[in-house]
C-alpha cells in the first residue's frame, strides 16, 4: 500500500494517532500531494468528513490547512457532504473556518439541499445563520421542495412559518398530533427564525404542501396524511378570498385516466372514497411542481404501474410505463440510466405476461399485443439513433452495448406474436432503422454478432430472452443484416456462433451468403472453433459451402502472393475476407 492511499485510509477509519504519524514532519509540498485526491475515490478531507470524524477534520484543517473547498466529482464539498450526513459538529466547524455556506455542485444544489433532503433540521437551522440562501438548483428545485420531495415534515413546517397568515395545524390537548409535529419543535431556541433568513411566499408554500401530500400517496403510503397536508394547501389557496389558480395542463393525459386536479374543498373532501383517484392526483402534483425533467416525476409514474402489474392490471402499467418513457425521452440525456432501465422493465413484464398467457388454457387473461411490443421496439431504436447522434464519451460503451441487446430481447419477444402483413413490415421497417444506424456493442459487435452470442441472453435479474436465437437472427438477416460483418477481432457472426456451438444458426447464415473460410485475426475459421462432435457428426457439410473463388483466395494467403493494387478493389476486399 502506497504512503497515499495509507493516509486515505486512516482518514477514513478514523484513526488519528495513525495519521499523525504518517504526515508528521513532512514538507508542504508532500502534504498537499498526499491531501490530494487517492485511490479510495476523494481527498482525505473528504471521506473524513462523510465519516463524520471531526477530530480527524479538526486536524487536517486546523494543523494543515487542509482546503474546505475541495469537492468531489459530483461537487460536493466537505460542508455540503456533512450536511447530508447530518454531522452537526462537523458542519458547525467547517463554517466557522469559513467553508463557503452557498456554494453550488454540479448540479446546483447546496448545503442547504443537502439538509432538506437528509432532514437535518438543526444543522439547516445553523446555515440559515450564516446567510445561507434559498435558491433553485439545477432542476428548479429549492430547499423547501427538497424537503416535501423526501417526505421531510418537520423541514417543510419549519420553512413555510414565514408565510404570513399561515397558522400551525392545532394540537390535541395531550400533546403533538404526529411525531413530525414534536420533531418540528426541538430546535434550538438560539437560532435564527426562517422569517429573518428566507421569507417563503404563499405560492411556495402552497406548492410545498401539495407535493408533500404526493410524497405521503406514493412514498409513505399513508393516504390521510397526505389528505391533512392537501386541505392545508387548499385553505392556503383560497386566504384571504383571493385565489391563487393551479396552472392548467395543456391537455388531459390517458395514462392518467384522464384525471384533473381538484380545485375544491368538496372535490378534495371527496378523494377520500376514490384511492385510485387520490394516488392519480399525487402523479399530476408531481409533474405540475417538479416538471417533466425531474426524475423522481417518471419515477413516480413507473412505481405507480408496478403496483398495477402487482394487482394483475397490466394494461395500465404499460400505459403508465409508455407514459414515463415518452418523458424521459424527451427531457432526459440519450441512454440515461433511468431510461435504460424503463426499456429493461418493459422486456421483463412482456416477457413475463407472454409466459403466462402460453401456461394458462385459451380464454381471458394477461394479454400484450403486437401494439406494445412494437410500440416500445420503436422507442428503443429511437434511443439508439439519438445515442448516435452525440459525439461519444468515456463509459458510454456499456451502456450502449446494454441498450442494443435489451431491443434484441424485444425482437425476441417480438418473435412470439401473431401479426399481419402489414404490421410484418413495420416491424421488418423498424428493424432496418436499427441497421442502418449500424451500431455496436462490446468488442464491435453488430446486432447480428450479439443474436448468435448467448451472453446476450443476461441483461437484468430476470431472463427475457434466450440468446443465441435463431428467430431473430434471421429477421435481422431479412432486413439487411450484414452475415460477414466484422467485429474488433474479425469476427464474423459465423465465429461467434460455432464458439457459441450453434449449427442451425450457422447454416442459416451460411444460406444468407456469409463465408465458411473467413478467418478471424487469429487466422481461425468459423469450422476450426466449432466443437469437434458436432462437426464429425455432419450438423454442417463445409464442402457445400466453399466455392472454388474462397479456395483461391486462401492460397493466396497462404503462398503469400502480393495482389494489391494488381487486382481489383472488391476482389482484394474478398481476398482479405479469407
Amino acid at each position: 500500500m502506497d504512503l497515499h492511499t495509507a493516509v486515505y485510509n486512516a482518514a477514513r477509519d478514523g484513526k488519528l494517532q495513525l495519521l499523525q504519524k504518517l504526515l508528521g514532519g513532512r514538507g508542504r509540498e508532500e502534504l498537499e500531494e498526499l491531501m490530494g485526491a487517492a485511490a479510495g475515490g476523494g481527498t482525505p478531507l473528504l471521506i473524513a468528513a462523510r465519516r463524520g470524524h471531526l477530530d480527524v477534520v479538526r486536524y487536517l484543517v486546523g494543523e494543515h490547512q487542509a482546503d474546505l473547498e475541495v469537492a468531489n466529482r459530483h461537487g460536493h464539498t466537505c460542508l455540503m457532504i456533512s450536511c447530508y450526513k447530518g454531522h452537526r459538529e462537523i458542519a458547525r466547524y467547517l463554517l466557522e473556518q469559513g467553508a463557503r455556506v452557498n456554494r453550488r455542485s454540479a448540479k446546483g444544489n447546496t448545503a442547504l439541499h443537502d439538509c432538506a433532503e437528509s432532514g437535518s433540521l438543526e444543522i439547516l437551522q445553523l446555515l440559515l445563520g450564516r446567510r445561507a440562501r434559498m435558491e433553485r438548483d439545477g432542476y428548479g428545485m429549492t430547499p423547501l421542495l427538497a424537503a416535501s420531495v423526501t417526505g421531510h415534515t418537520n423541514i417543510v413546517e419549519f420553512l413555510i412559518q414565514a408565510q404570513p397568515g399561515l397558522e400551525r395545524p392545532p394540537r390535541s390537548p395531550g400533546g403533538p398530533e404526529d411525531p413530525e409535529d414534536d420533531e418540528e419543535e426541538q430546535r434550538d431556541p438560539d437560532a435564527p427564525s426562517v422569517e429573518s433568513c428566507c421569507p417563503t411566499s404563499r405560492e411556495a408554500a402552497v406548492e410545498a404542501l401539495e407535493l408533500l401530500g404526493a410524497t405521503y400517496v406514493d412514498k409513505k403510503r399513508d393516504l390521510l396524511g397526505a389528505l391533512k397536508h392537501w386541505r392545508r394547501a387548499m385553505e392556503l389557496r383560497h386566504q384571504g378570498g383571493e385565489y391563487l389558480p393551479k396552472p392548467q395542463p395543456p391537455q388531459l393525459v390517458l395514462a392518467y385516466g384522464y384525471a384533473r386536479e381538484v380545485s375544491t374543498v368538496q372535490e378534495l373532501e371527496a378523494l377520500i372514497t376514490d384511492p385510485d383517484e387520490m394516488r392519480m392526483q399525487a402523479l399530476l402534483i408531481r409533474e405540475r411542481i417538479l416538471g417533466p425533467s425531474h426524475p423522481d416525476t417518471s419515477y413516480y409514474i413507473r412505481y405507480r404501474g408496478a403496483v398495477y402489474a402487482d394487482s394483475g392490471n397490466f394494461q395500465r402499467c404499460i400505459g403508465l410505463w409508455k407514459y414515463a418513457l415518452d418523458m424521459q425521452q424527451n427531457h432526459l440525456e440519450p441512454l440515461s440510466p433511468m431510461t435504460a432501465s424503463s426499456f429493461l422493465s418493459f422486456a421483463e413484464l412482456f416477457s413475463y405476461v407472454l409466459q403466462e398467457r402460453s401456461a394458462k388454457a385459451p380464454g381471458p387473461g394477461p394479454h400484450v399485443g403486437f401494439a406494445d411490443l412494437m410500440g416500445v421496439l420503436g422507442k428503443g431504436v429511437r434511443e439508439v439513433e439519438r445515442a448516435l447522434q452525440l459525439p461519444k464519451e468515456p463509459g458510454d460503451a456499456g451502456q450502449f452495448a446494454k441498450a442494443l441487446a435489451i431491443i434484441l430481447h424485444l425482437l425476441y419477444l417480438l418473435e412470439k406474436v401473431e401479426c399481419s402483413p402489414s404490421q410484418e413490415h413495420l416491424k421488418h421497417q423498424t428493424v432496418y432503422r436499427l441497421l442502418k444506424c449500424a451500431p455496436r456493442g462490446k468488442n464491435g459487435f453488430t446486432p447480428l454478432h450479439m443474436a448468435v452470442d448467448k451472453d446476450t441472453t443476461h441483461v437484468g435479474r430476470y431472463r427475457v430472452g434466450l440468446f443465441p436465437s435463431l428467430a431473430v437472427v434471421r429477421v435481422l438477416l431479412d432486413c439487411g443484416a450484414d452475415p460477414d460483418s466484422r467485429d474488433f477481432d474479425n469476427n464474423t457472426p459465423l465465429h461467434i456462433a460455432a464458439q457459441n456451438n450453434c449449427p442451425a444458426i450457422m447454416s442459416a447464415l451460411v444460406e444468407a451468403g456469409a463465408h465458411l473460410d473467413t478467418t478471424n485475426a487469429f487466422r481461425k475459421t468459423p469450422l476450426e472453433l466449432l466443437a469437434g462432435e458436432l462437426l464429425a457428426a455432419g450438423a454442417l457439410q463445409p464442402f457445400n459451402h466453399v466455392s472454388l473463388q474462397c479456395l483461391a483466395a486462401r492460397a493466396l494467403h497462404r503462398n503469400k502472393v502480393p495482389y494489391k493494387g494488381f487486382i481489383p478493389e472488391d476482389l482484394e476486399a474478398f481476398i482479405e475476407l479469407h
